[in-house]
């Protein structure tokens, strides 16, 4: 994995390099470097991507020295894509309705601008798994009620979703999340997560509760459809309790990793001026790096 200092000593010797990096606290355990290094050298372009550790309290002066450093622009991930759109110099309109912001382009005149794809690979991950996907299907189910879901929210509105049912432990935040959109979003009580499910036509865990360390996500799927999409945006493990249970009943379901691939190409096509494919070779190699 390419280190800040040998991207700083090759961008001096070279000003043509084009520069990119993900910021975040901790950040060590990120994949962006593999997948955007993998596109680097798949479409042979001459620059790198690095990882930038930032401390909370450092995240405005590390964003301003993105232009003195030469970056093409960076990720911003967790815990800072909130506090990174008040140094923004213009915020995509999207990014605005979602919260968030998980990616820098520095423009030709040095203005930042802030951007969030995760709408966008969440949806591609979806359509990867059923091509003839739709939003307005039937009711969406989502349990949580943090960034991924407001991101995912706004995604599935722009999508054509026709009723949204959100459910989290506790009901305030879903509440607050819900009554940021029109009435075709709805909070429901934790209780009633079984029963919320009769009709769904997507269930959706933006949780961590699947995750490596943590417990398996308290859901019984006895009353959802066999024809509903079942998606988790944990990537780690690929296939949580939730989504084995989910395919041992014959429901397609989704991981969180088509999401993380997806997600890195308009910010790839932003900084290095080619929109990437998702190829099975790149999907294996992040595969591999998530069993060491």
């Amino acid at each position: 994995m390419a280190t800040i200092g040998h991207l700083f000593s090759i961008f001096t010797m070279n000003n043509t390099f084009t520069m990119a990096g993900v910021m975040g606290w901790p950040v060590a355990h990120s994949r962006s470097p593999a997948i955007h290094n993998h596109w680097i050298r798949q479409y042979n372009l001459n620059g790198a991507y690095g990882l930038f550790p930032v401390e909370p309290g450092n995240v405005e002066t590390a964003i301003r020295g993105i232009r003195a450093l030469g970056l093409a622009g960076c990720n911003i991930t967790i815990p800072h894509k909130v506090e990174a759109m008040a140094y923004m110099d213009w915020v995509d309109p999207l990014a605005k309705r979602m919260g968030a912001i998980n990616t820098i382009v520095v423009n030709p005149d040095g203005a930042l601008h802030g951007f969030n794809h995760d709408g966008f690979g969440y949806l591609k991950s979806l359509h990867e798994a059923q091509p003839n996907w739709r939003a307005d299907t039937g009711p969406i189910v989502i349990l949580g009620a943090g960034g991924a879901a407001r991101a995912i929210v706004v995604c599935l509105i722009d999508a054509g979703a026709t009723e949204i049912r959100i459910l989290n432990r506790s009901p305030d935040k879903a509440k607050e999340l819900a009554a940021e959109f029109d009435k075709q979003v709805t909070a429901l009580d934790w209780s009633e997560r079984h029963d919320a499910l009769t009709d769904a036509a997507l269930l959706i865990n933006t949780t961590n509760q699947g995750m490596h360390g943590q417990p398996a996500l308290d859901i019984e799927l006895t009353q959802l459809p066999i024809t509903a999409l079942v998606s988790d945006a944990i990537y780690v493990p690929l296939e949580t309790p939730l989504l084995s249970a989910a395919r041992a009943r014959g429901n397609t379901t989704v991981n969180g990793l088509g999401m993380l691939l997806h997600q890195a190409r308009p910010a790839f096509n932003a900084w290095f001026g080619v929109m990437p494919e998702v190829s099975t070779e790149l999907r294996n190699a992040i595969i591999d790096t998530l069993k060491n």
